[in-house]
């Protein structure tokens, strides 16, 4: 039914050969170009010396390395073979890398530095079948060329081989052979899972799972096209951003290399003047903090208008999606009342909303480019305030929803026509909301979301126990995630079915709404809701030090950095604003307020409490402030 990525890339390649298909830095920070035909070129070579080295069909092949163009040339050529990477970023713990190796048997491992190669090698002892280690970095001189068994080349020095046996016409034909007798059903990757709620499961994803979104996704996101540069800057070994430069090939478009640092990603994007970015709500609220913020040193005049806007763009982006019907119908609404309501609201709105456009939001929106159509934002919802400040500004955020055990993506935001809060399920994607009996709820009720559809997971691998608790024998996948429908058909994410706190008077609530909100604070940088079995919510609270210490400046108030969290003036005006935010008026019920917080001082690190996508290690915190969380809830 469909082709193999790498098939569909080679056809790309042969159709838009002249087409930037990467840009990425030198090591003066400027930015070089790859056409497909380049790139094409390097893959072809890199898989005829990985024919000759032994991968063969079926092979299991280890892929140790963040964004890079290496990481796509080292991808396609393994697949381009019928073997399947198994994929991990470089800060991956050295039991991870051992344990996903081991698992999947792997002989050969890509790996993307010198770094990476001794973690690797420190882990032989327990890995007897690996044979092979391949770097990635082209700065990395090959100073051994085996340790304990183990050989060690570099990848341009196989990508050089490659390109001397292309030169023999049988050995080329050889390999394009293996490359034209993939088929879709074939294992394409085995990403295990970040570990966010226990033991990692190696999740398999075949060729066909990926190349029906190729399909799907532009006809959600109607604005992609041939020939546009995207910003790439989350990890790739998750499906998410893998997905993205998939869909990028597949458009013959340009994959831009950065990094979610806010100084690189604000200085690349004015280099390459993006039309799409990939995401994650992190980044986003991390922008829109760094808004507010910056507005902190300008004059009380300044500071005045700034506010003064955005309340404006606020009501006007409301009211504009009430006469237009864009609004979530997560309870029926009377159309008729909705144009009533908002049509004079909306016409006297209109001058003001502009004028702040021109003195204020133009100004933001210049920061991402005279291109940017849209970002695209996965790994977790966006937060609603995150979600409607953009848009209220002028700025699209395409909200996707999707795990790795759907390749990822099942559904996302429609960029024509799109309603904030909700999500448009892909063209062939089926989907249930379940209530714990097993029912279909009614639109605006929570229940579990089950998917089924061409994107689904082969299952997990080695692991057929596990593989049946959330795949049933008919193709519904148990997403494990808490989802609602609209009486429009959209759907939204209300939390995760397992984060669900249930407290000892019985009161079912969702700790992500509640996390997000306060993190819509520009005091607080991260926050962990805890309260299962007991009488009231606690949270853990990791302050944003930076406008932390802005604060006590502007109150004068003297402090030291590494004592910010131990202060009484620090912990009052986080009260405040807990208490503020997370209040009856913005809808919190009464036993979702937080009654107790603990303030830490050092931020959550990816590896530790968070995983590589960024989202919060629930079990791991419980296990490393198992005495902050003990002190929360102490009589």
């Amino acid at each position: 039914m469909y082709q193999t990525i790498p098939q569909i890339f080679f056809q790309r390649a042969h159709t838009y050969a002249e087409n930037t298909a990467q840009m990425y830095k030198t090591g003066k920070g400027t930015f070089n170009s790859v056409t497909y035909s380049e790139l094409a070129g390097e893959v072809e070579s890199l898989a005829s010396a990985l024919l000759e080295l032994g991968i063969r069909r079926g092979s299991g092949v280890g892929l140790i390395s963040d964004n890079r163009k290496e990481w796509l040339v080292s991808d396609l050529a393994i697949l381009s073979l019928g073997a399947a990477d198994v994929p991990r970023g470089r800060d991956a713990m050295p039991y991870e890398v051992s344990f996903i190796l081991s698992t999947t048997e792997a002989e050969f491992c890509f790996v993307e530095n010198e770094v990476q190669l001794n973690k690797v090698l420190s882990l032989c002892s327990t890995l007897p079948l690996l044979k092979t280690l391949i770097v990635m970095d082209d700065s990395y001189t090959a100073a051994r060329s085996e340790v304990g068994g183990v050989r060690i080349l570099r990848l341009d020095d196989l990508v050089r081989r490659g390109r001397e046996l292309n030169r023999d016409s049988a050995r080329l034909s050889a390999m394009r052979g293996e490359r034209e007798k993939g088929v879709d059903s074939e294992v394409a990757t085995i990403i295990f899972t970040s570990g966010t709620t226990g033991d990692p499961k190696g999740v398999m994803l075949t060729h066909a799972n990926f190349a029906y979104q190729l399909e799907a996704v532009p006809k959600l996101i109607e604005g992609i096209d041939t020939g546009q540069r995207w910003l790439s800057v989350l990890p790739v070994w998750h499906s998410f951003e893998r997905i993205l430069q998939y869909v990028i090939v597949n458009q013959a478009s340009t994959i831009a290399y950065s990094k979610p640092l806010g100084s690189v990603l604000l200085a690349d994007l004015g280099v390459i003047n993006p039309h799409f970015m990939g995401s994650v709500p992190r980044i986003w609220e991390a922008v829109r903090a760094g808004v507010f913020a910056s507005m902190k040193g300008k004059s009380a005049l300044v500071r005045g208008m700034f506010s003064f806007f955005v309340k404006v763009a606020s009501s006007y982006s409301h009211n504009k999606d009430l006469f237009f019907g864009k609004v979530a119908t997560f309870k029926k609404r009377n159309r008729a009342l909705d144009v009533v309501r908002s049509a004079l609201p909306m016409v006297l709105l209109h001058p003001l909303y502009a004028l702040g456009d021109k003195l204020v939001f133009s100004q933001v929106k210049a920061k991402l480019g005279t291109s940017f159509i849209a970002g695209v934002s996965g790994g977790g919802s966006l937060p609603e305030g995150v979600d409607l400040f953009f848009a209220s500004i002028g700025i699209k955020l395409l909200d996707g929803y999707g795990l790795t055990e759907s390749a990822p993506v099942v559904g996302v935001r429609q960029l024509v026509g799109g309603v904030k809060r909700t999500m448009t399920l892909l063209e062939g994607t089926e989907a249930r909301i379940v209530d714990g009996d097993g029912r279909d709820v009614e639109p605006g009720e929570k229940g579990v979301l089950f998917v089924r559809g061409p994107q689904v997971m082969k299952g997990y691998y080695k692991r057929p126990d596990l593989t049946e608790k959330v795949l049933s024998s008919d193709g519904w996948l148990d997403t494990g995630d808490l989802a609602m429908w609209t009486h429009k058909g959209e759907f939204a994410i209300a939390g995760r079915a397992k984060d669900t706190i249930v407290l000892s008077g019985g009161e079912n609530l969702e700790p992500i709404p509640i996390e997000a909100k306060l993190c819509e604070s520009e005091y607080i940088e991260s926050a962990v809701v805890l309260g299962q079995d007991k009488r009231y919510l606690g949270a853990l609270i990791v302050l944003n030090r930076a406008r932390i210490e802005e604060y006590l400046n502007e109150k004068e108030i003297p402090y030291l950095s590494d004592k910010l969290a131990q202060m009484a003036e620090v912990k009052a005006l986080i009260e405040r604003t807990v208490a503020e935010i997370i209040s009856s008026k913005h809808g919190f019920k009464s036993f979702e307020h937080i009654v107790r917080f603990t303030l830490l001082g050092k931020s959550f690190e990816v590896g530790r409490e968070l995983s590589a996508k960024q989202e919060l290690k629930r079990f791991e915190i419980n296990r490393l402030y198992e005495e902050e969380i003990a002190d929360l809830f102490a009589s």
